[in-house]
């Protein structure tokens, strides 16, 4: 959904539960089942592109299964209820603290250029 550029500007933008937090939800409530891409976007109201990203990185952590054209929530529950426990405890902890200030992790964070940019 576009957003008024008054609101992209000031940083005052919609929130609510991202797109992958979203297919995972869906995905969880129908485990029984599996979905094409298109089903899922058209069931979370989002769009399949935007789905299809979420989806792939989804997979790439191990939270979901794809064959085919179909995808389904992982069979290891306890992976995702792991996953959910650490995303809401990081929630937590940047509503407490404002999150990471990223000048102030570069500030503190050690001088480790990769190997390739050294002289």
């Amino acid at each position: 959904m576009p957003v008024r550029i008054e609101e992209f500007e000031t940083g005052d933008l919609p929130s609510g539960p991202s797109v992958p937090e979203q297919v995972l939800v869906y995905l969880y409530a129908n485990r029984d089942k599996a979905f094409t891409r298109s089903e899922i976007a058209t069931g979370i109201g989002e769009d399949p592109n935007t789905v299809g990203t979420a989806l792939s990185r989804l997979k790439q952590r191990d939270l979901i299964r794809h064959k085919g054209e179909y995808w389904a929530i992982t069979r290891d529950l306890e992976r995702v209820q792991d996953a959910y426990d650490l995303h809401t405890v990081t929630e937590q902890l940047n509503d407490e603290d404002g999150g990471v200030d990223p000048d102030e992790w570069d500030a503190a964070a050690p001088d480790e250029s990769h190997p390739s940019e050294r002289d």
